[in-house]
């Protein structure tokens, strides 16, 4: 099956809380569409050399940041891509501004009730909930989600599994 793009083969970027399933959905969307995938968080992993946990103690959130806007600014220079960019980045007015204007940007949107289900398996991966309490998460859940809403498609996947999400993000966006 051939695929065909959008006009300019405009990169499609994934926003949402972090554990939403960026990752995995901008993978197999990928692997769909037959375009490369590009993990920003896992970019910044390979241009430390360490992990996101010990990026955060030995060098500091702001270097982690800096080197995230680094790394977005390549990666959407070309088209024709799946970027999934980690739950702050979006946070930034610059960096919001640059994905809306150059790209399609998609919020994979959950409810809070299913994601409180996933937290267990994400604390020990994710410096910022570490210091935080579950009170605290739920509030920067939807203080996030309001920076989120600003986006050119919202996919709700709680009831969608990874394919079935990548599945909707092609059929709504006229890709194949």
């Amino acid at each position: 099956m051939e695929n065909k793009h959008i006009a300019g083969e405009k990169n499609l970027i994934l926003i949402g809380f972090m554990g939403v399933g960026k990752t995995t959905i901008g993978e197999e969307t990928a692997r769909k569409l037959g375009r490369p995938f590009i993990d920003i968080d896992k970019e910044i992993e390979v241009a430390f050399g360490m992990p996101i946990t010990q990026i955060f103690k030995e060098h500091g959130e702001k270097a982690f940041r800096s080197k995230e806007k680094e790394l977005i600014k390549y990666y959407i220079e070309e088209n024709g891509k799946i970027l999934s960019m980690g739950g702050g980045a979006f946070l930034r007015e610059d960096i919001r501004q640059l994905c809306l204007n150059t790209s399609t940007v998609i919020f994979l949107d959950t409810s809070w009730e299913v994601w409180e289900k996933r937290m267990h398996t994400l604390i020990d991966t994710r410096p910022i909930l570490q210091k935080l309490s579950v009170p605290e998460i739920k509030d920067l859940f939807y203080e996030r989600k309001e920076i989120y809403s600003s986006h050119h498609l919202r996919v709700d996947t709680d009831k969608l599994t990874p394919p079935q999400t990548a599945d909707y993000i092609i059929e709504v966006l006229k890709l194949q």
